[in-house]
């Protein structure tokens, strides 16, 4: 399988590690952003690949920003919901916009961005759907109530996608990625670092690259008989059957 390819938060972190990915294995990519222009001008100048700005939470702005895409590219054949945010306190000090933001970007914009491109999947029966989770979608994490309920509810969404759209050619399929070697994760003060690597078998942080491996696979032809799975890769950190 190769066509257009669209990856939410495809122009920092992990995102851009499978913007990248997706397109040495030959598609055309258009990664997505909100915020850092900056980042994102960085970002297409060194790699070449075509970046769109909008909020993936905002369902007008998502439906808008994939018909600007299918209009330079062509119809999407694989969509990489991987756009997220954080806003950490314990519950008992949470907001609800500090909810609320959350579950907006990493929840809502998995309806927002999957709705547009769905339909034409099906008519054409071929597609593939990857959504990014967390390894604290599967088993919490303190002063996260609202990033592992939205991570938590990505894994069931693609549960039931990947069931409503099997028949059609569409293959729907879940990451949860642990602790990965971006700019946010060594924004972490280096004692805190120090002790969440000690709790990874391996003894390392993962790669972004190594996320982006494992989608460009689900992505591929090969991964045809693949749908509805979560996939962990955490380093051994916490084992979990889905």
């Amino acid at each position: 399988m190769a066509g257009v390819a669209i990856v939410t938060g495809g122009t920092r972190g992990i995102g851009a590690a499978i913007a990248k990915g997706l397109k040495a294995a030959g598609y055309s990519v258009a990664a997505t952003y909100h915020g850092n222009d900056e980042a994102a001008a960085k970002f297409k100048a060194e790699t070449g690949v075509a970046t769109y700005k909008w909020d993936v939470a905002d369902p007008a702005a998502s439906a808008d920003g994939v018909k600007r895409v299918e209009a330079d590219l062509g119809p999407t054949e694989v969509l990489v919901n991987n756009a997220g945010i954080t806003r950490d306190t314990m519950f008992h000090k949470m907001t609800f916009e500090q909810w609320s933001a959350v579950l907006r970007t990493n929840l809502d914009s998995m309806f927002a961005m999957t709705r547009p491109v769905i339909e034409g999947m099906r008519d054409r029966s071929r597609g593939r759907i990857v959504n990014i989770s967390s390894i604290n979608g599967q088993k919490g994490q303190m002063g996260q109530a609202n990033y592992s309920a939205a991570k938590a509810g990505v894994i069931g969404f693609t549960k039931a996608l990947a069931q409503e759209n099997a028949r059609k050619g569409i293959t729907v399929n879940c990451i949860c990625p642990g602790y990965i070697d971006t700019e946010m994760v060594q924004g972490v003060p280096p004692k805190v670092l120090e002790s969440i690597i000690g709790q990874i078998p391996v003894g390392r942080l993962g790669k972004a690259e190594e996320i982006a491996g494992l989608v460009a696979y689900l992505a591929s032809d090969a991964a045809a008989f693949m749908t509805g799975a979560v996939l962990t890769v955490n380093g051994g950190q916490y084992l979990a059957n889905g």
